[in-house]
């Protein structure tokens, strides 16, 4: 067990360098850099205009619902560029479950086209 510890010794000890190298630069960049904070250098700046309103606004859940589906059918055809490249060595039991993980995608995705998830209002 020791052994297979010790091989982690280089990447602790990088991180550990690491991370004492960020704050000793985070520290000497507080004490000997310009440090002069005021209202309009520390407000928002959005292409040279004032901000209006709050800076994290409600998004509808329609955004997350099609961008969620976009998500799960992107996954689901990654699946078959796989199964494509070994296709002539599965065989008709190859064929026969990439048809019904195929029928599974198609009936999902006409569920959800029949709910009017796709529509974008």
């Amino acid at each position: 067990m020791p052994s297979t510890l010790s091989e982690f010794g280089p990447i602790a000890v990088m991180i550990v360098i690491a991370v004492l190298l960020s704050v000793l630069i985070l520290f000497l960049s507080r004490i000997f850099g310009p440090h002069r904070p005021s209202f309009r250098k520390n407000a928002p700046y959005e292409s040279g205009m004032k901000p209006i309103g709050p800076g994290a606004r409600r998004v509808p859940v329609k955004f997350y619902l099609v961008a969620v589906l976009f998500i799960i059918f992107d996954i689901e055809v990654i699946y078959f560029m796989p199964w494509a490249v070994v296709m002539r060595q599965l065989g008709v039991y190859g064929l026969l479950v990439m048809g019904v993980f195929t029928l599974i995608l198609v009936v999902g995705f006409i569920y959800e086209w029949k709910k009017g998830a796709l529509e974008w209002d």
